[in-house]
């Protein structure tokens, strides 16, 4: 057997709304112009979303746990602390380009996309409707992660802005 065949399954989890709860956060998003270094600043300080944390970890079980993220690259120091601290599966986590403003729905199945190639992706976990819309338009599985307190600022953030 080869080690393609080996490989096991990829759950792919978003991070703000979908594992870690930014409500604490969004006050930087409501002023103008945003405030996106505080926005981000504060994400370690973000209480864990215990649905999310429980199905990322039930689901390292019996898949590899990656994280697919709209946080900007400069944030991954913070990121990868938080995820360690919180009991999270180690595994990869794909962030956005710094200067990337892409909509999210579009630069998530981009990358999405990419390492699906020769693997199968069992689910991507995402509180954001339009990506959700977009990978299952695609052909992947998607469970919405509907557990967060709804955050207009964060969605028109992700959507509008291309910055989560």
């Amino acid at each position: 057997m080869s080690d393609h065949a080996t490989r096991r399954p990829l759950a792919v989890f978003d991070i703000d709304g979908t594992l870690a709860d930014t409500a604490h956060r969004q006050h930087f998003l409501e002023v103008r112009p945003r405030d996106w270094d505080g926005f981000f600043g504060a994400a370690q300080d973000d209480p864990p979303l215990a649905r999310g944390v429980a199905l990322a970890v039930e689901s390292g079980a019996d898949c590899e746990v990656v994280y697919l993220t709209g946080r900007p690259e400069r944030c991954r120091a913070d990121t990868l602390e938080w995820l360690t601290r919180h009991g999270l599966p180690e595994g990869r986590v794909w962030m956005r380009g710094n200067q990337d403003r892409r909509p999210a729905r579009t630069t998530k199945l981009e990358v999405l996309r990419r390492i699906a190639r020769g693997r199968e992706v069992r689910m991507l976990v995402d509180d954001d409707e339009l990506v959700c819309q977009a990978v299952r338009a695609a052909g992947f599985r998607v469970v919405r992660a509907d557990w967060a307190a709804d955050a207009p600022e964060l969605r028109e953030a992700q959507e509008g802005e291309g910055r989560t």
